[in-house]
């Protein structure tokens, strides 16, 4: 800043307090450190008879003993300064401390000057917070929508410090320093922190102009929409690390894990040497688990609060919030934390998958009509869960309970859909089915709460289908719904199942009347019309049937890459252009679903004309798309089946549960274990 500027008030409360004296030796090497990290230090000069200050910024040159040589930061257009100004002292900035100096001047000319260091400066000034100086972060400074531009020249978490510079056509008269402003600090066209800000106070530059500032949210952020029930956090032995570049400074910060969860973590800091600003955005940190492993994540801070502590230094603990990691590694971090928290536990863990399909059988999971369906294809079927079980893909998470190498209990999930995940394949042991059972029905519940927040899982919804006579999913899934009594938190759809035998269906065409087509946007706002009157729950949001995301292909795509099988068509059966019936044909490896609900079409009956022929019409269109001749289908609503005349052999109801209203599932299921007798 070689343009001369006048003393700021940060200069003047720098330049009171308590002086302690320092060594020209202990100088010379803060002067050493400073050239070495390419910074300045501070010179005043003081008019010689208006008696004024004028501060000038100054590199000093290597020093190695009394005689210190700087060079101008900018040295133009200093000579007239010059001759009217005579040099006062040297200012030493460093993050925590304010040093003193009066040396005797040697030379002073347009290129620099010579000084004579003294045996001794002092120590004028101890920031309670040390400021730290940022490297390339852009300001955007938003008040009554004007917009100012500079960058941050330095922060600490409770306060910082900006230079913005006019436009031809701008004043800073427009900035109103009783009123707040939104700050929005960038670095490479990233966004680094956005908040609403109170102004601190400011110099009197007139094309240029300092601004200290102060977020107003008090320390704490709110990342999420609140819960009650959170992920459970937990302490790690020995505790794991973060390492990462600060975003504002670029330097390397290390500190240790006090506590984590899936979905963030907290540390400890120094109050006088804090770092980790609220609100804050930390691009990439590692966690660093005692050097066995590594994982990467993208990060918020979200509070900065003190601790109580009966040490000479203040400390203040901070919540760090995982915005996104990758699934793999998340699958590791959970892991783990699971296995700390309960040792039967295991999510994702290698299964010797001879105990598993025992287990399958043994438990009744796999029961005799059940297997009788797929036992022409178990060879195929064997090899897909090989596939699922020990390359633990990141579209499949699978919870054992298992106690001395005995699996008790068990429970999956896959992303069938682009942002839901379906639960699965529950079961548990004959002897310990209710502990086993509620065991990874909390294991699962775990994982939703530690994983819906992190971006790579996609996971806006949960889904599930059940049978209604099946007593403990319709006590947990249904109940909460019925006693929710709000379908778009929580909904409740009952689908008739039968299967479909196309070779023994006639082959004659629809009347002329009718037509199968494939699916467009207004067929598609025209089901969710209909399935708004009939039910106003959450099923076409979670199954990728709304306008937005019907065409979507990226987990197709997913499940291409990793080996497996994922297709989906879309038809409209419509009578003279009127929509009557919907399919959504999903096509999937057989077993992937044991029921095979994701290897069947789901038909949608919108109208009382769809009767038996001309459903079957339709199916014998779909069938097509299948090998094999008997088709598992759902049929909703499950009250059409009868008026289709069709044998429906069991009913399966579909549950949804929206995200944002955890709470609410967390809260139903605390309430209803302290009743059940495990």
């Amino acid at each position: 800043m070689g343009t001369p500027v006048a003393t700021t008030s940060d200069n003047t409360e720098a330049t009171t307090g308590k002086h302690n004296y320092v060594t020209r030796r202990f100088i010379v090497n803060k002067l050493n450190y400073i050239n070495f990290q390419n910074r300045t230090v501070q010179v005043n000069l003081r008019h010689v008879k208006y008696d004024n200050t004028t501060i000038l910024l100054a590199s000093p040159l290597p020093c190695s003993g009394e005689l210190l040589e700087c060079s101008w930061e900018e040295p133009s257009e200093l000579g007239t300064l010059l001759r009217t100004h005579r040099f006062q002292n040297l200012l030493i900035l460093d993050e925590e401390k304010l040093y003193l100096v009066t040396p005797k001047v040697l030379r002073l000319d347009e290129s620099g000057m010579s000084l004579q260091l003294p045996e001794n400066g002092c120590e004028v000034f101890s920031r309670k917070i040390c400021r730290h100086p940022c490297v390339g972060i852009a300001v955007r400074f938003i008040q009554n929508s004007i917009l100012f531009t500079g960058f941050l020249a330095d922060f600490n978490p409770v306060s910082f410090r900006i230079k913005l510079e006019l436009s031809p056509d701008q004043t800073f008269r427009w900035i109103d320093g009783e009123t707040t402003a939104v700050i929005i600090l960038e670095a490479e066209g990233s966004l680094l922190y956005s908040g609403e800000c109170r102004i601190i106070r400011h110099d009197a530059g007139q094309s240029r102009r300092d601004y200290v500032l102060e977020p107003i949210d008090n320390g704490n952020r709110r990342r999420f929409r609140p819960k009650k029930y959170r992920s459970t956090r937990q302490e790690l032995i020995p505790a794991p690390t973060i390492e990462f570049r600060h975003p504002f400074t670029r330097r390397k910060i290390t500190l240790k894990i006090l506590d984590i969860s899936g979905g963030g973590f907290s540390v400890e800091e120094t109050s006088r040497v804090s770092v980790l600003l609220p609100g804050m955005i930390l691009p990439e940190i590692e966690l660093n688990f005692a050097g066995s492993f590594r994982i990467t994540c993208r990060c918020q801070v979200i509070y900065r609060n003190p601790v109580e502590t009966t040490g000479e230094e203040s400390l203040v603990k901070c919540g760090i919030a995982i915005l996104n990691m990758d699934a793999d590694d998340h699958l590791k971090l959970l892991s783990l934390r699971q296995q700390a928290a309960n040792r039967k536990s295991y999510i994702g863990a290698s299964v010797e998958m001879d105990a598993l399909w025992n287990f399958f059988f043994a438990s009744g999971f796999v029961y005799p009509g059940k297997y009788a369906y797929f036992e022409s294809n178990k060879e195929e079927i064997k090899r897909l869960y090989d596939k699922l079980y020990d390359q633990s893909p990141h579209i499949a998470r699978h919870f054992i309970y298992q106690d001395r190498g005995v699996i008790l209990g068990h429970m999956a999930m896959i992303r069938f859909f682009e942002n839901s995940w379906l639960i699965h394949h529950h079961a548990a042991s004959k002897n310990e089915s209710m502990r086993a059972g509620v065991a990874v029905l909390n294991q699962i519940g775990q994982f939703i709460n530690d994983s819906h927040a992190i971006g790579s899982l996609r996971m806006n919804y949960v889904l599930c289908y059940f049978r209604p006579d099946n007593k403990f999913p319709d006590r947990i899934f249904g109940g909460l719904a019925r006693n929710l009594k709000a379908p778009r938190e929580c909904s409740l759809d009952t689908f008739a199942y039968f299967h479909f035998h196309p070779e023994a269906q006639p082959a004659e065409e629809l009347p002329s009347t009718w037509l199968i087509e494939p699916a467009d946007i207004d067929d598609l706002r025209e089901l969710s019309r209909f399935y708004r009157h009939t039910s106003g729950g959450l099923m076409l949001d979670a199954v990728d049937l709304t306008p937005d995301t019907a065409t979507c292909r990226k987990l197709t795509d997913e499940y291409r890459k990793l080996g497996f099988k994922k297709e989906r068509y879309l038809y409209s059966l419509k009578k003279e252009g009127e929509l009557k019936a919907f399919a959504m044909v999903n096509i999937s490896d057989i077993g992937l679903n044991m029921s095979n609900l994701t290897n069947c079409p789901t038909i949608i009956i919108l109208g009382d004309e769809v009767n038996k022929v001309i459903l079957s019409r339709f199916l014998s269109c779909i069938a097509v798309k299948y090998d094999g001749n008997e088709l598992p289908v759902l049929l909703y609503p499950a009250t059409h089946a009868m008026k289709c005349s069709v044998s429906t052999e069991k009913l399966y109801t579909l549950w949804v549960l929206d995200m944002q209203y955890t709470d609410h599932y967390f809260r139903y299921l605390e309430n209803l274990i302290k009743h059940i007798q495990l």
